[in-house]
């Protein structure tokens, strides 16, 4: 079995490391990840300039692109074979709600997904690494139990697991997503010639964290499995909007 892992914190990140060590006994593994940390990257592609792939000391390849990037790449030019799964993580914070249209994490297995395989993103829910083995093995789980009994169709898998050690995460809760606030405003700053710059600010609280999201279940303790699919039409507007249409075209008499 051949698993392709990325993530978007870069090559150097502990969680792909923790991530790459809990695999390896599990099946021959290929590690191509971003060059530099690319959060917040969602599914953009480099489009502009060519890029680059480099090996470093430890066997990884990174490219100075985005997570979409990486995995695009590996799949249309690097892997002389197709792999059984792609893997992404583990990614220093959560991935949930809105979060996931942002997230280059979800993203790398979004582009696995698009190819038509089966793609899980991982992440733990707080900043700083703590508790990073009980995640890994709860990570490693998923992966045995994917290899024992694949999902019938190609399946996006959206995980977060909470900061806590083993012996207390609860059992995964296969969830919907919740939702977010809007964003808190940008802060404002200066450059040393007194120019204005803007950092975007923090994710708005959860506004939807009722039984059954991911936001309830990692408060709880509980690992969060959500599966995830990529059709945006809006098939409750499909009828109101033919309704909208006009039936007569500007450019049907000309």
């Amino acid at each position: 079995m051949l698993i392709l892992i990325s993530n978007d914190d870069g090559y150097f990140a502990p969680g792909l490391a923790a991530l790459v060590e809990a695999l390896r006994p599990l099946a021959e593994l290929i590690v191509v990840a971003p060059e530099t940390n690319r959060s917040g990257s969602s599914n953009s592609l480099t489009l502009d300039r060519p890029l680059s792939v480099r090996t470093a000391a430890n066997g990884f390849l990174y490219v100075n692109g985005t997570p979409s990037d990486c995995v695009h790449v590996a799949l249309t030019g690097l892997l002389d074979r197709r792999p059984d799964l792609v893997v992404s993580g583990i990614n220093d914070g959560q991935n949930m709600g809105e979060d996931t249209l942002y997230s280059g994490t979800v993203a790398a297995a979004t582009e696995g997904y698009l190819f038509g395989l089966p793609s899980i993103a991982f992440s733990q829910v707080s900043k700083g690494w703590t508790h990073l083995d009980a995640a890994a093995a709860a990570a490693r789980s998923f992966v045995e139990r994917f290899i024992a009994n694949p999902l019938a169709a190609p399946s996006l898998l959206n995980v977060n697991i909470p900061n806590l050690p083993l012996s207390e995460l609860k059992p995964p809760r296969v969830t919907r997503l919740g939702r977010r606030h809007p964003s808190e405003p940008v802060v404002r700053s200066s450059t040393p010639y007194g120019e204005p710059v803007y950092w975007i600010g923090p994710a708005g609280k959860a506004a939807d964290a009722t039984p059954g999201t991911d936001f309830h279940a990692c408060a709880d303790g509980a690992v969060s499995v959500t599966p995830l699919r990529f059709d945006l039409t809006h098939n409750a507007q499909l009828e109101p909007m033919r309704e909208w249409i006009p039936t007569e075209w500007i450019g049907a008499n000309r």
